[in-house]
């Protein structure tokens, strides 16, 4: 690894959980590869399951902002 990618690194750890996540999405995104269009369609679908499942019923739903203070609670301590 270069210095350069190190600082990076050393830069991206220290953002809180969802910020970095939100960095390793668009790094990953920025790849192209033959498979993608593949991965992305069975991602939709699985999305799609999901919220037929919870207008059945069938799953429940936490609210996002609880979600997100139990990741940072966890990572900040």
């Amino acid at each position: 690894m270069t210095t350069a990618t190190e600082r990076v690194l050393a830069s991206a750890v220290g953002l809180p959980p969802v910020e970095r996540a939100e960095l390793v999405e668009g790094i990953l995104s920025s790849f192209v590869f033959p498979a993608r269009a593949e991965i992305d369609a069975a991602w939709a679908r699985e999305t799609e399951a999901r919220i037929d499942a919870y207008d059945r019923g069938a799953l429940t739903s936490v609210p996002a902002t609880m979600v997100f203070e139990k990741i940072e609670k966890q990572y900040s301590s």
